[in-house]
């Protein structure tokens, strides 16, 4: 055996022998102790185990709690907690835990025998949002204005679809109330409970569809069934879906043409349909943008016919040839096919084509292709036809095209919504010269309203291509109005929401301010005008139409929110009418 065996030996017994004599001398010593002694050291052992038990593991989980953000791992805000399948917007004020949730008067639905499985339809994933009211001076001087003018709508223009503030009575354009339904939204999203109270209780117990009247197919679906699907993603309160089926329901006729492109009219109680009274076209705005309503009613009740409809249109408009991507404003119901040799603009009759390229396409998670395929094009046409600077400021705008050939260099207010679909299709992956394009053209928006002595935008501008005149603007006596309409606000909010950029929030309070100055009656309610060259002589026109109320006033409102998660655009697409619609990832 070598020697290092030997002494591995040894220690090892070493070792053990002193191991015994350890336990020799402490049981001497534990036999040493009292009674009470002993008693007390092994009351103190089940303690520390108790405390190794049950404390300790507590301690852990709240150390790593600490640690989450070492872990690169967010923790879930207490106050702002998302859980899948609701969002619970961030408020700046902290809320009341004894306030009851709003709003406190939707009811829960009875109990029903549940459906056997098999048959049962998927439910739709749910969105649920709070909102606390405004939480800035800004936001509450625009709830001022909403309150002022609402209140004047409902002591003058009650249950009727706008009031005329100056003669304190009412306009009819279909009778469906437009003003309370395109308004309801707004009400939810600045937290105005009495209204909404109001507003809910028009809509249960006198609002009615069965009406032997004639409606535009367009305007009645971004207004009303528009305004009543946002309203249900807000609350989840079954009268609005119920409201939103009956009126889809009524409005399908319109698709019954042997193309399948819409007629712009139809009977709301006998669900005849026609083309318009003026003539056998319908304005291709109207024929396409309708589709992101239908869509969502198909995706929330799980029956397919409301968004079968409204592709089927997509894509007969997307087969159609177009000029470098761009479309002529008439189509013809009946053959399909668009009016040759008309205007090429991105103002009436087909703005919002271009606008529900895009949104379609997010609204459905990005899945139809064709969609995006037909945007992008449109983009690069109006850059290659379209765009142009004026003289001597270099003014981006974006310019008409006479008989599909002509260069006029005209652009309408209406044309301002572009900014915004710009900067939203570069947030969703598409090229950076969109965002560039939409900084030049919000920047020309605004200088149509701060331009003008009464601060605010003329319905339609020429722009000058001389080198050789001095001023950039051109407005002609015709079109000096201004119909208190959102685009530019719409615009300014979407590019605040995505750059952080105050500087869009300043020139949105300007504006306000001017709406303020010029169009708020004294009487109440706010009125559009017809001189906004003049600021002593400013010809109120004595109307207020629902879109004040429903788009311009809400666009305000968000616009000047310091917390950009509160109906944050990657989970909501707004119709054109300024409705909240749920993006579906699925």
């Amino acid at each position: 055996m070598s020697r290092r065996d030997y002494v591995s030996l040894a220690v090892s017994q070493f070792a053990d022998d002193n191991q015994k004599v350890k336990r020799i001398k402490l049981w001497r010593w534990w036999k040493q102790k009292s009674r009470f002694e002993r008693s007390f050291l092994l009351l103190l052992a089940a303690l520390s185990l108790l405390f190794i038990i049950f404390v300790i593991p507590d301690w852990y989980k709240l150390q790593s709690l600490h640690n989450l953000e070492e872990l690169k791992i967010e923790p879930v805000d207490i106050q702002n907690p998302l859980v899948e399948n609701e969002v619970f917007v961030e408020n700046e004020q902290i809320p009341d835990p004894n306030a009851k949730l709003f709003p406190e008067n939707v009811q829960p639905q009875p109990q029903i025998a549940e459906p056997d499985k098999s048959e049962r339809k998927p439910e739709p994933e749910r969105i649920k949002v709070y909102f606390s009211g405004p939480t800035n001076e800004r936001q509450s001087a625009v709830v001022s204005a909403f309150k002022y003018a609402w209140a004047a709508y409902k002591e003058h223009a009650w249950g009727h679809d706008h009031l005329k503030p100056i003669s304190k009575t009412y306009s009819d354009w279909f009778g469906l109330g437009l003003t309370i339904v395109d308004s309801v939204d707004t009400i939810l999203i600045m937290g105005l409970k009495e209204e909404y109270d109001d507003a809910r209780q028009y809509i249960s117990e006198v609002l009615n569809f069965d009406k032997n009247k004639d409606v535009n197919c367009f305007e009645v679906t971004i207004r009303v069934l528009g305004g009543l699907l946002g309203t249900y993603h807000l609350t989840n309160d079954e009268l609005f879906k119920n409201k939103a089926v009956d009126l889809a329901d009524r409005l399908l006729p319109c698709f019954s043409s042997k193309s399948g492109i819409p007629y712009s009219d139809v009977n709301l109680r006998s669900h005849r349909s026609h083309p318009p009274r003026w003539g056998p076209d319908s304005s291709v705005s109207e024929v396409s943008t309708i589709q992101i309503e239908f869509k969502d009613l198909s995706r929330l009740t799980g029956d397919p016919k409301y968004e079968a409809a409204a592709d089927k249109v997509s894509q007969h408009l997307h087969e159609q040839p177009k000029q470098d991507g761009l479309v002529p404003i008439f189509i013809n119901a009946e053959t399909g096919r668009f009016r040759p040799y008309t205007t090429i603009t991105l103002g009436a009759r087909a703005d919002s084509y271009y606008e529900y390229l895009l949104k379609q396409w997010v609204q459905t998670g990005k899945t139809k292709d064709f969609l995006l395929k037909d945007y992008n094009a449109s983009i690069n046409g109006m850059i290659n036809n379209l765009l142009r600077y004026s003289e001597p400021n270099k003014l981006a705008f974006m310019g008409e095209l006479i008989n599909g050939k002509n260069f006029k260099p005209k652009m309408d207010h209406l044309a301002c919504y572009l900014p915004a679909i710009l900067i939203l299709g570069y947030h969703h992956g598409l090229p950076l010269k969109h965002f560039h394009l939409a900084q030049e053209l919000i920047y020309t928006c605004y200088q149509m309203y701060v331009r003008m002595p009464t601060k605010l935008a003329p319905e339609i501008v020429h722009f000058n291509l001389n080198p050789t005149v001095g001023e950039d603007l051109i407005v002609k006596v015709a079109d000096t109005h201004n119909l208190l309409r959102p685009e530019t606000i719409e615009s300014l909010w979407y590019m605040y929401h995505f750059t952080k950029n105050k500087t869009y929030q300043e020139w949105g309070w300007e504006i306000f301010q001017a709406f303020e100055k010029h169009t708020k009656i004294i009487d109440g309610g706010y009125s559009s005008i017809s001189n906004v060259k003049n600021p002593d002589d400013t010809q109120s026109k004595d109307m207020m139409e629902s879109f004040f109320l429903g788009e311009t006033l809400k666009y305000f409102y968000l616009l000047f929110s310091k917390d950009q998660k509160t109906l944050s655009l990657d989970k909501w697409v707004f119709n054109t009418e300024a409705h909240p619609l749920k993006i579906w990832t699925s």
